[in-house]
Parts: structure tokens; C-alpha cells; sequence
């Protein structure tokens, strides 16, 4: 829940974004005016009043093979920005069709004014950033994101960050990353929505309206790039960049749709995974990237590589020579390639030789350019230096974040009612590294934010308690390693005269996200030790989580009354962390992934299937651990809140549906408590019996409410075809027989209810 004005500033935000892009709109329209008075005889390529496939073509009919291989490179600039001088030179021959990193206006208009001016034809570059979750104002990191189980909250943000990276100069993002992940120890879980298809394929929608609106050439707006294609969440051993072994109707019903998702929303763009999928690298797999993407669901646009993905096809073991790696990637579907340069150096030679044929070669380019077409770089190239003045971190979007910020955050234990915090308390120790550090509030992947933008949970604490409460604070110890113990004595020592102590732990932006894959999900360092000492002090004592993997909590579960789990949550993240801890926010997000009781768990999701002998602490030859429970410590979709809820009268209507019908389930939830909060109603299904079998169960439809004290509301949900078929292997079907329904404010537990689907 957040206060109710912040559900409208959204619209101040569109307002602000008018303001600082108004200006193009007159630009476009005179270049077309311009165009259409162009004399007869003009390239027709250069006429914006043409369709893009059209104006691609003449454009491709012009070009040397130099000139189309150089159009399929992307090339890397300086982290902070600036273009390398070899980009130069390549612009000037019209052979740079693409630059990540390189952005602001004093290093793209300079490389930009190359390709249009100074080449043969004049063809712009594209450029390219990794915006994840932000370009300048970090909203939470997409995990975190997903636990606020709001699509719309999503779109906004990505936004946001799609007007601020074009005001950099930006016309194309590597995001939103939609790999299904059930790997806490993969780092890069931290990038996605979770553990779930059907949440995820919602957010990667979302995403990509966020970042390319209805027209991805518009001002404000940047190309998206579903990533990463394909199967990369499920690498082996949760180590990044490892294989992935998935079976076909895995594939088809739980790593593909968020895909697919993102190709009905109009995704410009794909990028292949660096992951071998089934002994074929995805970077150069012919099934996935042109039979699947481009046969089945008819997508239009480009494949880019994933970094020196295409180079790697030698250490993979497909590639026998860097020769090999570029025939074998162009020829399976891939159209740029990002940082290494094996079709520009080994193209051309591969070309003569038959290897690559000059059909797949001119698709890939006409791919390229008809993006280039539809994103009006050839109308507008440059971007006004002035828009970096007024684009970044204004208030509206602050304040846009704070609200997403809040929203994701999700209360996972409050015995006693520890939480909130009396306001009026005399004196809170605030301790952890992580209390004091603006860099880690924003996590991996943070687009061009800045640690001074950020706040700190111990400012925000400051700001929040009320006036004359004393705020103390000790590091302790460091997040990952050492640490003395006259820190840890320090800080003791100032909590010991505290009324409740907040103790920041967690991981340090750098331990999650890419590269970033551990084998034990536990505290790092002596954070374990630290926490069990101020339990020692007899205080209160609330831990808030910085984290970007569901991490091994077992231990503070047991030993700690009150639990918040913050994530990264970016920019203004901090500041809805103290509203939640003094109760002038309420939390209600719900965890998007499940956090296992230990490492030896994993893998652990709420739909698994059923083994034939499920767990019964009864029966020793049943499905268990001799030394654990198979029950995950958290399960997906849990979130506590400082209201209650209760859910009441599901009913499902008609009793019996032909296999092309739907049912309505239809619930009633209702605030039980005084306090106004939100609640994330969730819907699942379980078909029962089939000719495969099937999750014991499948979310199937969501919704986050905000309601009053003692207010009730039914909310309707309709399952169709689409959310209860499956893939078998004969295909997509409804099966006959009997499917129960559930209602729930988590994975576990809920209302029951069912319904038939008879034959025809």
C-alpha cells in the first residue's frame, strides 16, 4: 500500500516528459515535410513517408559487403561513456551499426555526425546501455520489482527509465531480462521476475510497453531486448554462463512464454544466451533462434548476440575456428553481434567460399536497418544536450520510485507485532555496513546511477523517527569479509542503551547479478555473528535484508522477531523502508521466488509435480530429507502486512466447460483489520489427472488491491483456454477431467474449489 496521492504521479510525470521532448515532435514533423518536398530522384530510403521494409530494401540494394557486415557490429565504448577512436574511423566507412556503453550527448553526436555525415550513406548508429531498472533514477532491482505483483508499477518505471536513457542519447536497451529462475545461486536471478511463468510473462509485457510505448520511435521511448534466449536461468550448478539441460515440454511451458509474452507486446529485439542449451549453444542454435522465433510466433525483429556470445562458440566446443563461430551464428539466426568482430573479419572470406549464403547475409542486414527505420534515428540521429539538464532524477520520478520501492517490499515475519516501530521511541541503533552504503542500496546492473543520489537506510532512519528520538549507528563488520572484533564490540556497545535496534544484512550489490553465483546462500562474512550477539543485548531487534537471491535464513528465522525484505530498492528505496519500519507505509508485496530452508533444498518452487510417493514424515519411503523438511522456509507468493485479510465464497462458474470454454472464478476479499493495506490475491489451478501430468500447481491470474478497514470486494478472474492448457506432447490442449481451482494469499494453503472439462 502507498499513500493514495502517489497512485497519480504518473500523470506529472507525463507532464514533465512533454516538457523536456515537446521540441522533437515539431522536428520530426519538418523532416517529413522536408522529405516530401525532397526532389524527384532522391534515394528512396531517405523518404520517412515510406514504409520501413521498403526504405530498408532500396537502402540494402546500395550497400557493399563491407558496408552489411559492418551494419551486424556492435562495438563496446568506455564504461563512464566515450566512444574508442577505432569507432570513429568505422563510423566514417559506414561499418559501426551499433555501440553499447557509448551515451550522452558530447560522445553520441560527435560518432553519430560520422555515420550520417561522413559515410557513403549515411546510415546512424544505434546506440545501446544495459538499463535494467533504471537509467539515473534506480527503481528496485527486477526481482524486487516482481514482489510487488503490479504489471502497471513495472511499465511505469521502465518508463521512466526509458525517457531518461533517450535523454542520454539512448535508443536501445538490453532489458527486460525474462529467464525463469529457480537457482538461488545463480546471480543473475536478481535480474528477472522469479521462479514463475505465469508472473513472469505479465512483467516481461509490462517491460517492454514501459520501455517502447506504442511506438518505440517516439521521443522518450528506447527499443527493448528480451533476454536471454534461451533457457539461461536454469544453468547448471546455478554457475553463470554454465549449460542448461531442459527437456522439450519444459521449455514449452516454462521458459518460452515470457518470451512469447514479450513477441506479442512488440519486443524490438532478441538476444541470445551464452548458455549451451541440450548440447547446442543458444548462440547458434538454428531450432530456437529461426524455427521457434521466427517460424512459430512470426517474429520480425533482429537478434543480437549476448557479449562475445558468438566467440564462445569455440569453447563451447560447436566452433572449430573463429570462421566456423561466424557461419554458424549468422547461418542459425543471429544478426549482430556484440564486442567480438567475427563476421566483419571472417565474414566476407566465408561469403566467397559458400559458407554463408547471401540470402541469410542480406536478411540479417535488412533486419538490422528496418529497426534502424522504425526506431526515426534516420529523422533523428542527434539528441539535444539540453535534455540532460531537466531528464534525470526529477521529483516526479523520485517520488515514482519511492512508491515502487514501497511496494516492494515484503514483511517476511512479525512475531509479537514488533513491527512497526513506536516513532516516538527515545533511542534506535541502526547497524550493518549495509545501513550506511549508498552504492549497495541500488544493486547490480544500476543503468548510469550514481552512489551520491542515493540514500542511506540510516539517513532515511533519521529522517523518519520522530524529532529528539537519539539514531546511533555502527558498521559492525564488513559485508563480505573481516572485521575485528573491537568493531563488533562497538557495535554492541551502541546498541546496548537502544529501545529497538535495526540491523541492515545482507549482500553487497557486487554478490549478485552477473558473475555473481554462490554456493552457500547464507550471511557472508561475520554478519551471523554480529546478529547473534545483539540478540545477546535482550533488545528488539529488526533485521532489514539487502539481497538480490532468496538467501538461507534459516537461522534468523528461528532467532529474530521481525524480517523485511528490502532487496536493492534503489534510489528513494531506503526512504520506504523507514515508512515501513514506523508505520507510515504499510508493506504488501509477496516474494516472486521461495526461499528454501537450505542449499540442499534447491532446487525448490512451488510447482513442482507430485513424485508417486510424496513426502509423509510418517512413512520413511516417502519423497524427503532424513534431516529436513522438504517445505521451503518461505513459499512464492508469501508476504505478511500490518493488516489482515480474509478470503471468502470462491465459487467457480459454469461446473462443467467443453475444452474451448472458460470458467469465472469469482472471491471475496476483505480487510479484517484497522488499518488500510494491500493484498495480492492469487489464483492457481491443478489439473488433476491428465495424459501427462502436470504442477501440482499453476498460477493462473493475480491481483493487488488497496482496501479500506472492513472493506470487502469480489474479484473475478477468467480461466480460458489459454491459462489452462498445456503443452503436451501431442501439443497444446485442454485435457478432459477435473481441474480445482484455488484462491490464496500465497502458494500454500487457500480456498478450494472445481470444475470439469468433459469432452466434446
Amino acid at each position: 500500500m502507498y499513500n493514495l496521492a502517489m497512485k497519480n504521479i504518473f500523470l506529472p510525470l507525463l507532464f514533465c516528459f512533454a516538457l523536456i521532448t515537446g521540441g522533437y515532435a515539431g522536428d520530426a514533423k519538418n523532416a517529413v515535410t522536408k522529405a516530401a518536398a525532397a526532389p524527384a530522384g532522391a534515394p528512396l530510403y531517405k523518404n520517412p513517408l515510406l514504409p520501413p521494409e521498403k526504405r530498408a530494401r532500396d537502402l540494402l540494394s546500395r550497400m557493399t559487403l563491407e558496408e552489411k557486415f559492418g551494419q551486424l557490429q556492435q562495438l563496446d565504448g568506455d564504461a563512464d561513456g566515450p566512444f574508442r577512436k577505432e569507432h570513429l574511423e568505422l563510423a566514417r566507412a559506414g561499418q559501426l551499426g551499433s555501440t553499447l556503453n557509448v551515451r550522452f550527448a558530447k560522445y553520441v553526436n560527435p560518432l553519430q555526425e560520422e555515420a550520417v555525415k561522413n559515410s557513403r550513406l549515411g546510415i546512424p548508429i544505434l546506440f545501446a546501455f544495459d538499463v535494467i531498472h533504471g537509467f539515473r533514477t534506480i527503481f528496485p532491482m527486477p526481482l524486487g520489482e516482481a514482489a510487488q505483483w503490479d504489471p502497471p508499477m513495472a511499465e511505469k518505471a521502465a518508463s521512466v527509465a526509458a525517457a531518461e536513457a533517450y535523454a542520454a542519447g539512448l535508443k536501445w536497451t538490453f532489458a527486460p531480462m525474462m529467464d525463469i529462475a529457480r537457482d538461488p545461486r545463480w546471480g543473475r536471478i536478481a535480474e528477472g521476475a522469479g521462479e514463475d511463468t505465469y508472473l513472469g510473462s505479465a512483467l516481461a509485457a509490462a517491460r517492454v510497453r514501459g520501455f517502447q510505448g506504442a511506438d518505440y520511435g517516439a521521443p522518450g521511448k528506447v527499443m527493448a531486448c528480451a533476454k536471454h534466449w534461451v533457457g539461461y536461468g536454469a544453468a547448471e550448478g546455478g554457475r553463470d554462463y554454465n549449460s542448461t539441460d531442459i527437456s522439450e515440454p519444459s521449455l514449452l511451458n516454462t521458459y518460452y512464454p515470457p518470451f512469447k509474452a514479450a513477441v506479442d507486446a512488440g519486443v524490438a529485439t532478441f538476444m541470445s544466451a551464452f548458455n549451451s542449451l541440450n548440447g547446442v549453444p543458444t548462440s547458434a542454435n538454428g531450432n530456437t533462434l529461426t524455427k521457434v522465433l521466427r517460424g512459430d510466433w512470426k517474429f520480425s525483429g533482429f537478434v543480437v548476440s549476448d557479449y562475445t556470445a558468438v566467440q564462445e562458440l569455440i569453447n563451447h566446443g560447436l566452433a572449430a575456428d573463429g570462421s566456423d563461430a561466424a557461419v554458424k551464428a549468422l547461418s542459425a539466426g543471429v544478426d549482430m553481434e556484440m564486442v567480438s568482430t567475427l563476421y566483419r573479419d571472417k565474414g566476407p572470406a566465408a561469403l566467397a567460399a559458400g559458407k554463408i549464403t547471401r540470402k541469410t547475409l542480406d536478411a540479417s542486414v535488412l533486419r538490422v536497418l528496418e529497426a534502424k527505420f522504425r526506431a526515426g534515428v534516420f529523422e533523428h540521429p542527434y539528441i539535444d544536450p539540453k535534455l540532460e539538464e531537466t531528464a534525470f532524477l526529477t521529483p516526479e520520478s523520485r517520488e515514482l520510485e519511492r512508491a515502487a520501492a514501497l511496494e516492494s517490499l515484503v514483511l517476511l515475519k512479525n512475531d509479537g507485532g514488533l513491527l512497526p516501530l513506536n516513532p516516538a521511541a527515545g533511542k534506535i541503533a541502526v547497524i550493518g555496513a549495509l545501513a550506511g552504503s549508498k552504492l549497495d542500496m541500488m544493486g547490480s546492473w544500476s543503468g548510469d546511477g550514481r552512489a551520491d543520489d542515493q540514500v542511506t537506510l540510516l539517513e532515511a532512519v533519521k529522517e523518519t523517527a520522530a524529532p529528539g528520538t537519539a539514531v546511533t549507528f555502527s558498521a559492525g563488520c564488513p559485508v563480505k569479509t573481516g572485521g575485528t572484533d573491537e568493531e563488533m564490540d562497538a557495535a554492541v556497545a551502541a546498541a546496548a542503551g537502544a529501545d529497538y535496534i535495526i540491523a541492515a544484512a545482507g549482500e553487497s550489490a557486487d554478490m549478485s547479478g552477473e558473475a555473481a553465483s554462490r554456493a552457500s546462500i547464507s550471511l557472508p562474512g561475520r554478519q551471523l555473528e554480529l546478529l547473534a550477539r545483539l540478540k545477546k543485548t535482550g533488545k528488539p531487534v529488526v533485521i532489514v535484508l539487502f539481497n538480490g537471491r532468496p538467501l538461507d535464513l534459516s537461522g534468523l528465522d528461528a532467532d529474530f522477531p521481525a524480517i523485511l525484505e528490502a532487496w536493492y530498492p534503489g534510489t528513494e528505496g531506503a526512504r520506504a523502508v523507514a515508512q515501513v519500519l514506523f508505520g507510515k507505509g504499510n508493506p504488501g508485496g509477496k516474494l516472486p521466488v521461495t526461499f528454501p530452508r537450505s542449499v540442499g533444498q534447491i532446487p525448490t518452487y512451488y510447482n513442482h509435480r507430485s513424485p508417486g510417493r510424496p513426502a509423509d514424515p510418517a512413512n520413511r519411503y516417502t519423497s524427503k530429507y532424513q534431516d529436513l523438511t522438504v517445505e521451503p522456509l518461505y513459499p512464492f507468493g508469501y508476504g505478511l502486512s500490518y493488516s489482515s485479510f480474509s478470503l471468502s465464497g470462491l465459487s467457480v462458474s459454469p461446473a462443467k466447460i467443453m475444452p474451448d470454454g472458460s470458467v469465472k472464478a469469482r472471491v471475496t476479499v476483505e480487510n479484517v483489520s484497522a488499518i488500510a493495506g494491500d493484498e495480492v490475491v492469487q489464483l492457481y489451478i491443478r489439473d488433476v489427472a491428465g495424459s501427462e501430468t502436470r504442477p501440482v500447481r499453476e498460477l493462473k491470474g493475480f491481483k493487488r488491491v488497496t482496501l479500506a478497514p472492513g472493506e470487502k470486494r469480489t474479484l473475478e478472474f477468467e480461466l480460458r483456454p489459454a491459462e489452462l492448457g498445456y503443452y503436451y506432447a501431442g501439443g497444446f490442449a485442454v485435457e478432459p477431467g477435473l481441474f480445482k481451482v484455488y484462491a490464496a494469499t500465497s502458494s500454500a494453503g487457500g480456498l478450494e474449489a472445481s470444475f470439469e472439462v468433459t469432452a466434446k
